[in-house]
């Protein structure tokens, strides 16, 4: 891709150069993207909140339920078997995603709320008492913070925050000053879905693993980002979900290390996670189907492997210069304008931008942006202690994908240009 200006209504910003990156070949993988809005092209900036598909993805879905749907694991007939085996192939594309060391270590779920709950309620129950603490950050999802409170109202336990600063990065001497030997969880965020800022995990992880504390890693904002690896980062816990890594809705994955699911108690109870039943004695599964209780998803995690094998094979480097140059554009693009205060300016950021455009209220410039075919996510986005931090009751932001062009910022400035005709 040549170097392009990004212009705000007549005035041209600073040339941001990307590069190379062949962005409408990925485009033509996704085909929602060639949809229009009252006649405008779909400029699709919400990916933070829900990705879009890969025709692979749906491919691989379609093809489940059209030729070889059935319960996996439990039949002998011929469609069961390509089910099960389609389905274990899956698992083992989730695994190679997050570079777990062993197959039984990923766990399918719903999605990272699920997967978060799951913890809390297994692990959680298991290992906190009276006077315990479970550390998150100032940062976090709401999915990282109410688990973790009803959990902790249960058990006695007790909730300790970690600060950010007023750039949306974690204040790591806060951190490391809040952790103490009555630390028994971390649960924290790999990337801010409010913010963008990337925490650096694999040293969060040493020192919570100093004090004798276990961390769980939200992972929802990372999956589609970011190379994972949970044995680098040495996390104990890794979520994903797979609607936010283009994948379908309804399924994700939990990562857990092998010694602390083995010692940890079943979060439901239904077919497939036992051995043996009888009224006196339940023998539980092996893992990974311990924590897999009755049908699941199954061609929707069938689609899941098949979108992370998409993205397994992209050429990672340019998919990862490209998106930062969209941001670098972006950032750049509001800055100029003068009406517009940014919040989260961490110096190592994810692709998405969160702002105010002064006078305006953020709902009002989603509905304007949505009239011009330009989607982006308005509100509180989950993080209400995020947006308590910087003293907002919402904002609008604009997230960028793989499939996402200097052309669509350029669309969202012209876009906030007619806001700003409309409010003056």
């Amino acid at each position: 891709m040549t170097e392009t200006a990004v212009r705000t209504g007549e005035k041209a910003a600073a040339h941001v150069a990307v590069e190379p990156f062949d962005v409408e070949k990925i485009r033509a993988d996704f085909p929602i993207l060639r949809e229009k809005v009252d006649d405008k092209p779909l400029v699709f900036l919400d990916s933070a909140a829900s990705a879009q598909k890969p025709r692979a993805a749906m491919d691989a879905e379609r093809d489940c339920l059209e030729h070889y749907y059935a319960n996996v694991h439990r039949g002998v007939h011929h469609l069961s078997v390509l089910s099960t085996e389609a389905y274990e192939k899956a698992r083992a594309s989730s695994r190679r995603f997050v570079n777990a060391e062993h197959l039984h270590e990923i766990i399918f779920v719903r999605g990272t709320t699920e997967a978060i709950n799951l913890v809390a309620q297994t692990y959680g129950r298991r290992h906190l008492g009276p006077g315990d603490e479970v550390l998150l950050t100032e940062m976090e999802h709401h999915s990282n913070i109410v688990p973790w409170q009803l959990i902790c109202e249960e058990r006695g336990a007790k909730i300790v925050v970690a600060p950010i600063n007023d750039r949306g990065e974690l204040m790591m001497e806060e951190y490391e000053a809040k952790l103490s030997d009555r630390t028994k969880i971390v649960a924290a965020t790999h990337v801010s879905n409010a913010l963008g800022t990337i925490n650096p995990i694999r040293e969060m992880a040493a020192m919570a693993h100093s004090r004798g504390a276990v961390i769980l890693v939200d992972g929802a904002q990372a999956a589609p980002h970011l190379p994972i690896d949970v044995v680098d980062l040495d996390c104990d816990f890794y979520t994903v979900s797979g609607h936010k890594a283009f994948a379908p809705g309804g399924v994700g994955l939990l990562y857990g290390k092998e010694s602390l699911l083995n010692d940890m108690p079943p979060y439901q109870g239904g077919g497939e996670m036992i051995l043996t039943v009888s009224f006196e004695k339940t023998v539980f599964n092996e893992l990974p189907h311990k924590f897999e209780a009755g049908t699941p998803h199954i061609a929707g995690a069938i689609g899941m492997g098949a979108a992370l094998e998409y993205l397994m094979g992209l050429e990672r480097d340019g998919w990862l210069r490209h998106e930062h140059g969209l941001l670098e554009a972006a950032t750049e693009m509001l800055t100029s304008r003068g009406d517009v205060s940014i919040l989260g300016t961490a110096e190592n950021k994810s692709s998405l931008v969160s702002f105010v455009l002064d006078g305006v209220h953020a709902h009002d410039v989603g509905t304007i942006l949505d009239a011009e075919g330009v989607a982006v996510r308005t509100g509180h986005h989950c993080a209400q202690p995020v947006m308590e931090h910087f003293g907002v009751a919402a904002t609008i932001r604009a997230s960028f994908a793989l499939y996402n062009t200097l052309e669509e910022v350029e669309a969202l400035s012209r876009g906030l240009d007619r806001v700003r005709k409309v409010f003056g």
